[in-house]
């Protein structure tokens, strides 16, 4: 990369602000660097926030070429940082495009995933005749009971993903003639 030196950090980010404040943070670690010229994706699914600089460098050689790579791992909540200490020859467009391109790649390639699931917490007040099909069903619907209260009934906070909800309620209603239903909460 003709004697230019390039950096490439990769952190999980939950917010713009996050994302940001990381930036900031690379910036004053290494402020002696030419450019540090970063893509973000924050959020999942249809609520994707991103974000691009290039820094300094040409319109469209920098930002672009790092947002490309990010959109194509189709990894969320992450920002990339590609520091670039100038080593005397200019690239030209074609060459800086190829560069950040593969700082990002590189970066990118090593990092460790995981799928982030959309999840709810559900309340389930329940007659203790219920309650041992009612833990059963939970888990069968990939639920974790969070919370448990016993009273007169039993008092169920669970979290469940989005996509096992509509099923683990019908079968909760079947269960039950219908006497116990689900109630979402707010986080």
């Amino acid at each position: 990369m003709s004697n230019s030196r390039f950096i490439t950090t990769v952190n999980c980010v939950a917010s713009v602000t996050a994302a940001r404040d990381f930036l900031a943070a690379i910036r004053a670690e290494l402020p002696d660097a030419n450019h540090h010229v970063y893509a973000y994706r924050v959020g999942y699914g249809n609520s994707v926030i991103e974000g691009m600089s290039d820094d300094g460098e040409p319109s469209g050689t920098a930002g672009p070429p790092v947002l490309a790579v990010l959109r194509g791992t189709d990894i969320g909540d992450v920002i990339v940082v590609v520091t670039r200490y100038f080593g005397g020859t200019k690239l030209g467009t074609g060459g800086l495009v190829r560069a950040y391109s593969e700082a990002a790649r590189l970066g990118l390639s090593s990092l460790k995933t995981e799928e982030k699931i959309e999840k709810k917490l559900l309340g389930i007040e329940t007659p203790y005749s219920y309650y041992e099909q009612l833990k059963r069903l939970i888990v069968q619907h990939n639920g974790t009971i969070d919370d448990e209260t016993f009273a007169a009934d039993i008092t169920i906070l669970a979290t469940f993903p989005v996509d096992d909800i509509a099923e683990f309620s019908h079968e909760l209603a079947e269960l039950t003639a219908g006497r116990v239903q689900p109630v979402e909460l707010d986080d």
